[in-house]
């Protein structure tokens, strides 16, 4: 008696398109819960709050150290890696064994760098040396030191190149005072850290470079001195 009417072909078009929303909604709002909050700018990675990076030139053979002394008389170096709140994050010894794996493959690393982090800071006076363990050739060597305060913004508060002169050669590239979070009292008046890590006992003590016990080493000869 009664044809039933056709559903409009635009209400289902609606519906169709009602519904998509909605999906298209819900996937909206799962993804955005994903989404890590971005990182405010200008914060710093809070493991260090301070570094010290000394470089040389790229491809440079010449074996550089550093070493620091803390207002406890901790010192680092590449025989005493960790000392007090210090750590001497990487030790470079020129293209001696430097190299990365790329692939599969063995490759030659250029890049001559140093670096000492301070996981913590201590009011006192800090020393920061270099030493031109073993030169290859004639001629001075270009080394740069940098020492940045990390938090909680980047501040470099001491940059300088040293002219090393050859095997041996150890000079101060500088001395700073913190107090609190301010870096006060930098100067450069020599102080050998060499000199207080010759002895075996002391806070500089440990195996040298090439395994014999005892910190007693030459800096100018690489040999371990006689006790």
């Amino acid at each position: 008696m009664f044809e039933e009417e056709p559903e409009p072909e635009f209400e289902i078009f609606s519906a169709l398109l009602f519904n998509s929303l909605k999906a298209i909604t819900f996937m909206f709002f799962i993804s955005f819960a994903m989404i890590n909050a971005p990182a405010d700018e200008g914060k710093v990675d809070p493991k260090a709050e301070m570094m010290i990076t000394v470089t040389w030139p790229d491809d440079n053979p010449d074996d550089v150290d550093t070493y620091v002394e803390d207002p406890a008389g901790n010192i680092v170096w590449y025989n005493q890696r960790e000392g007090g709140l210090m750590n001497l994050e990487r030790d470079d010894r020129g293209m001696f064994k430097d190299v990365i794996l790329l692939d599969g493959k063995e490759i030659s690393n250029p890049l001559n760098q140093e670096s000492v982090a301070f996981r913590g800071l201590q009011d006192g006076e800090y020393v920061v040396n270099v030493v031109h363990y073993i030169a290859n050739g004639t001629g001075t060597l270009p080394v740069t030191v940098k020492v940045e305060q990390l938090n909680p913004t980047v501040k470099v508060v001491f940059y300088k190149t040293l002219e090393m002169k050859g095997t041996g050669d150890e000079q101060t590239a500088v001395r700073f005072t913190l107090a609190g979070q301010d870096v006060v009292n930098v100067i450069s008046t020599p102080k050998s850290l060499v000199e207080l890590t010759r002895s075996a006992g002391g806070k500089g003590g440990g195996t040298n470079r090439q395994g014999a016990p005892g910190g007693a080493v030459d800096a100018a000869t690489g040999q371990v001195i006689p006790e």
